[in-house]
């Protein structure tokens, strides 16, 4: 947003350079790379340097005042739709930014309504949980309009933005949200983006937006799970779009005062807090950028999955891979983990990294979900075992509940807890997780147990096995594993199949563990 004139002619010739490496890059066939938001010219701001390394930024950042403003008062849905709210609701068009890089806030309010937007840091920020940056507005709102049905089912939304802004240089690194509150009536709903940096840290937490967009069901149906003829489909010729607002979250839980924020309220805000309570040197990203910045993976020293985070493209495996092969640590706290396989694809105005589609399923074909779910012959089948990167992997029946059931107490992993072979951490496991374990030399079983559900009965298994420098990856084989660290506010707890009990010491300590040993300390 900075308009000297002096500036003018100098970001014109930036930008013509900027087009011609972008179309050599196209060229080269490197154009999935997602280059406009990762590259940098030299000559530009940051060319050529090395981020510094701030190992107390995240830890001061906590000591600043916190507020519990973020938090929505007055939701409503559509019952039509089931998961949309008209009469506020937006989406921004990036999904991760750096600062000094242009975001823009697309809102529609139906009826027209003037409203506001103000911006949080969500962290811990002593319990508040999130922290003011800026307040926007007020603007004057208008209903903009539904999207045509495309080919795919995609609804692509074209809206007007109403802001651009150019984020601050202070902004660090994290989860963002953009409260909507409409004039008219005082209804609320957020928009959610992710501020990236590119310094060295000891963490990179990874937020699973694939999988939030997959079950994206804004406005109606239209999600990667329904082909207009199937509320649950798991085929392919679908896709969905970063363009449109997040509607309520469409499975397990009634959750409206997370709409607007895909599924980051439910299931990886509590491992955030938790370790920003602790000061730890976290990093956030997208999974775009995992998709797209093989590179800056290596920057951290250990890599999180969180949640659930079933959706990974080609590049984010192969990615991940060489993080490994190089050195870096990774903790899937995660479960349902790199199970459908996607491409990414840019909006149909050029937008790069705006449209996902389903093409594969990651592991071998399986006769049961096969007949769960019979549109799945559509695939090719010809996608990597995902038990090779996580070291177990999504087996039938995918749903069920289960204890956390230690079965290698002498392992370090289990240092410090007083946990004993077969002694369960009550419902810790959901409602999805990992079986089938990998035939990865050194790979260990450090809990399993039998999960239950009324699709059947199934394996988890929760893994450790060691990288080549050193470095490992561990798989937590749940979803619900942030529940164990953490309860910030307005968190609501998950309870299908069993019901995980809270924050825990000994899933507090098995986690420090795996920090500890992941910074090298």
């Amino acid at each position: 947003m900075d308009g000297r004139a002096d500036q003018t002619g100098r970001g014109e010739e930036m930008l013509l350079r900027r087009r011609e490496v972008l179309k050599g890059i196209a060229g080269a066939g490197l154009a999935s790379a997602w280059p406009g938001l990762t590259a940098r010219l030299p000559g530009e701001e940051g060319a050529g340097k090395k981020p510094p390394a701030q190992p107390d930024l995240i830890r001061k950042e906590n000591d600043r005042p916190g507020t519990r403003d973020w938090m929505l008062q007055n939701t409503r849905i559509d019952p039509k739709t089931r998961y949309r709210s008209p009469w506020i609701e937006g989406y921004c068009s990036r999904a991760s930014v750096r600062a000094g890089e242009t975001i823009s806030f697309h809102v529609s309010t139906d009826p027209a309504s003037p409203f506001t937007i103000d911006l949080y840091r969500m962290g811990y920020y002593r319990g508040a949980g999130g922290r003011q940056v800026q307040s926007l507005g007020p603007f004057s709102g208008k209903a903009q309009e539904d999207p045509p049905v495309g080919p795919n089912r995609l609804r692509e939304c074209r809206w007007e933005p109403c802001a651009r802004i150019a984020v601050p240089a202070d902004w660090p690194s994290g989860i963002y949200l953009g409260k909507l509150t409409a004039e008219r009536e005082g209804l609320q709903s957020y928009v959610i983006f992710i501020v990236r940096d590119d310094r060295p840290a000891d963490f990179i937490f990874q937020c699973s937006d694939t999988t939030w967009q997959a079950y994206n069901r804004w406005p109606s149906q239209f999600s990667l799970y329904d082909d207009g003829k199937k509320e649950w489909f798991w085929g392919t010729d679908v896709e969905i779009s970063f363009d449109r607002p997040y509607g309520k979250y469409c499975q397990i839980l009634d959750a409206p005062l997370s709409t607007g924020s895909g599924e980051w309220f439910l299931w990886e805000f509590p491992l955030a807090y938790w370790l920003e309570s602790r000061g730890d040197d976290v990093t956030y990203i997208s999974n775009l950028d995992a998709h797209a910045d093989a590179a800056g993976l290596l920057r951290a020293k250990g890599f999180l999955s969180v949640g659930h985070d079933e959706y990974y493209s080609t590049e984010m495996f192969e990615n991940l891979k060489a993080a490994i092969a190089s050195r870096v640590n990774v903790a899937f706290l995660s479960g349902n983990t790199c199970c459908g396989r996607i491409r990414v694809r840019p909006s149909s105005s050029g937008a790069p990294a705006r449209r996902i589609m389903r093409l594969d399923r990651f592991g071998p074909r399986d006769p049961l979900e096969v007949k769960d779910f019979p549109e799945m012959e559509q695939f090719p089948w010809s996608s990597p075992n995902e038990n090779t990167l996580i070291g177990a992997r999504s087996t039938f029946p995918i749903t069920g509940g289960a204890d956390w059931i230690c079965a290698a107490p002498e392992h370090w992993l289990f240092e410090g807890t007083g946990m004993k072979k077969g002694e369960g951490i009550p419902g810790l496991v959901g409602w999805e997780w990992h079986g089938d374990p990998a035939a990865i030399p050194g790979l260990e079983v450090v809990a399993s147990g039998k999960t239950r559900s009324p699709r059947g009965e199934g394996a988890y298994t929760a893994t450790i096995y060691p990288g080549p420098k050193g470095n490992f990856v561990f798989n937590a084989s749940s979803c619900w594993w942030a529940d164990g660290l953490s309860e910030p506010p307005g968190y609501v707890r998950p309870s299908v199949y069993t019901t995980p009990k809270g924050p825990d010491p000994r899933v507090q300590r098995i986690t420090a563990n795996l920090l500890k040993r992941m910074r090298g300390t």
